[in-house]
């Protein structure tokens, strides 16, 4: 069994669950692809160090999901785990950067999590969030993303709730699952309507 992020439900709304996520810990890779090759672009590295392409040689669990996010430019991204990828938006088509990235396991932290010897894999922290999250089952391509982000932004806005950051794409499952089996997330960060914006 694949360890699977832990987080808090704190309600479940008519299209979307609102999830409390801790801290966390991620080993990310940025690489230049399209929306649909940009996790296999990233997975090698990631793979790798967790296998013990590390200083300490250490192995790491993997876990589910892996996340890709947008890479918006300069700005810090939030982003939950396991692996997340970041760059444009989900419906482009065209290469961009994103970020993809395993979260590692429980406990890990990015102060006790082993050094990447590899420069293109980075280890850090992600601070817990409040997540408003959808799940799918199906292939996790573009277009899908694409129109899960629509509904769930347009139930936000209906919930009162403010999105926060670019959405994480999470996949649970490997490539070599049956494509109708697989289970996908689209999760948003959020503001619940009236809360401090600092």
């Amino acid at each position: 069994m694949t360890e699977q992020q832990p987080y808090e439900l704190v309600r479940r709304y008519p299209h979307f669950e609102l999830r409390r996520y801790p801290d966390y810990a991620v080993a990310e890779v940025t690489v230049t692809a399209s929306f649909d090759r940009a996790g296999n672009a990233a997975f090698r590295y990631l793979f790798n160090y967790i296998s013990g392409n590390n200083t300490a040689r250490q192995k790491l669990a993997m876990t589910a999901p892996v996340l890709q996010e947008p890479r918006l430019g300069p700005q810090k991204l939030a982003m939950t785990a396991p692996v997340l990828q970041s760059g444009p938006l989900p419906g482009s088509g065209q290469p961009a950067e994103f970020t993809v990235a395993f979260v590692l396991p429980a406990g890990v932290t990015a102060e006790t999590a082993p050094a990447p010897t590899d420069p293109k894999v980075r280890v850090r922290g992600v601070p817990g969030s409040l997540a408003a999250v959808v799940g799918f089952s199906g292939g996790g391509s573009d277009s899908a993303f694409e129109k899960r982000n629509k509904g769930l932004q347009a139930a936000l806005t209906l919930a009162g709730l403010t999105p926060v950051g670019p959405p994480r794409f999470a996949r649970f499952d490997p490539p070599f699952k049956p494509w109708f089996l697989r289970h996908n997330e689209v999760v948003q960060d959020v503001r619940e309507a009236g809360a401090d914006s600092s």
